[in-house]
């Protein structure tokens, strides 16, 4: 499996930096673009439609297109039918709805307006590289679902004074809070969806590369570039994670943390983990392994840490309301799938992109009932900057009964005995 090749799922006309998936409608959102500069590269967010064509094999349709204008969407939280985006220094919150035809020409009339008093300014227009804009229904799938998109609110997530940049937003498990962190270091909270500003504290020195929060909203966790991982109660400091204390030989300035992800414990309700990306702060000649590290997520002890390959990881996705795979992707386009509980390895692709993965997201097991992901075990999507969109699953695993395996095993004992009897009179 290293070596073979992903198909396509869906290509955009712009480099993707993120995918969601919507577990309301099922919808498959991806963001991108080419930023400000005038290479004639469009920013946009699209709409997928993704449909199960058999057991196993899916197909998507593009099913809307909004213009971002000349901000592309570098990283994105969805829930609830809103779009938490980060462009620049900005978070720029989307309302987003399926609908039928007339209600999508009444939503996009008076998005025009609102958008006339808004920065992006220009609604829904994608009509280059061969995407129709809102507007015109030539090209859509269905003739009568719509996507309306209305923008809500913009905040300011990062004041690094040279170049702001949001590197991460989050909503939290019940969605009253949103949370932002960017280049200055700082982590920005806001409550939702009224937006006064609950919390805003330095967290690192540098940039945030990750951050999140458990359920409940008791703990939140940060990772940065300064080589910490540390665990707050509101904006103040509980403790600091030391991942290095569980692996021998290694020293705490040799890795930095990448990612973090809590998700819930499959077969037990009130358990919960936290699992985070330890990458090299320094390349050699012959690099060390990067590090996935499993911790109790109410007590915060390590309980696991293993290796997860030499190749520089880019990317973590945890499936958080039941957490039973986790996926890693590497700069050079490598891809993992790994078990949760025991950390093994399921799915491996050698080069699912011709670039760096940028975002990965599991599909969720259903979606109003309707199963989505077939009769695969588990199906994840992935995005890069080569403009592709992929699929990838992993087939349904086959399991024997404990009490089959020990029944064939006391027919082969008897047998072998039976043969001995057979062979050596007087054997028994």
């Amino acid at each position: 499996m290293g070596k073979k090749k992903v198909p396509d799922l869906y290509r955009a006309p712009f480099p993707l930096y993120s995918v969601k998936v919507d577990p309301d409608t099922g919808l498959v959102i991806i963001a991108g673009g080419g930023g400000a500069s005038k290479t004639g590269i469009k920013n946009a967010v699209h709409f997928l439609d993704l449909q199960l064509v058999g057991e196993c094999q899916h197909s998507a349709s593009l099913l809307h297109c909004h213009d971002t204008d000349t901000r592309a969407t570098m990283n994105m939280a969805v829930g609830k039918g809103v779009i938490a985006a980060g462009q620049d220094g900005s978070c720029c919150l989307m309302q987003f709805k399926q609908c039928t035809q007339k209600e999508g020409k009444d939503a996009n009339k008076d998005g025009e307006q609102g958008n006339a008093r808004l920065r992006a300014g220009k609604g829904d227009k994608c009509g280059q590289d061969g995407v129709t804009p809102s507007g015109n229904t030539s090209d859509m799938k269905d003739e009568t679902t719509r996507i309306s998109v209305t923008a809500l609110a913009e905040v300011q997530s990062d004041l690094n004074p040279q170049d702001p940049l949001q590197k991460v937003v989050r909503f939290s498990p019940d969605q009253s809070l949103l949370l932002t962190g960017g280049t200055d270091g700082h982590v920005r909270v806001w409550e939702f969806p009224s937006l006064k500003k609950k919390f805003d504290f330095k967290a690192h020195e540098g940039e945030i590369e990750d951050l999140d929060i458990s359920p409940g909203n008791k703990h939140l966790v940060t990772v940065g570039r300064d080589f910490a991982c540390s665990v707050w109660s509101g904006n103040q400091l509980s403790m600091s994670l030391k991942w290095h204390e569980t692996v021998s030989h290694i020293d705490e300035k040799t890795y930095r943390y990448l990612a973090c992800r809590f998700g819930k414990v499959e077969d037990q309700k009130d358990a919960l983990r936290l699992y985070t990306v330890q990458i090299p702060h320094k390349r050699d000649r012959k690099p060390p392994p990067c590090y996935l590290t499993k911790w109790d997520g109410r007590s915060l002890l390590a309980m696991l840490t293993a290796p997860c390959g030499a190749e520089v990881i880019s990317s973590l996705a945890v499936r958080r309301k039941m957490t039973e795979f986790i996926s890693l992707s590497a700069f050079k386009s490598k891809l993992r799938i790994l078990e949760a509980k025991s950390m093994q390895l399921l799915y491996y692709v050698h080069e699912s992109h011709g670039i760096v993965v940028t975002d990965l997201a599991f599909l969720p097991h259903s979606v109003k009932g309707k199963n989505i992901k077939g009769s695969n075990e588990t199906a994840l999507l992935s995005v890069a900057v080569d403009s592709r969109c992929q699929l990838h699953r992993v087939a349904r695993r086959r399991y024997f009964p404990v009490w089959l395996v020990l029944f064939f095993c006391g027919v082969l004992v008897v047998g072998v005995v039976l043969l001995l009897q057979h062979l050596f009179p007087g054997f028994i």
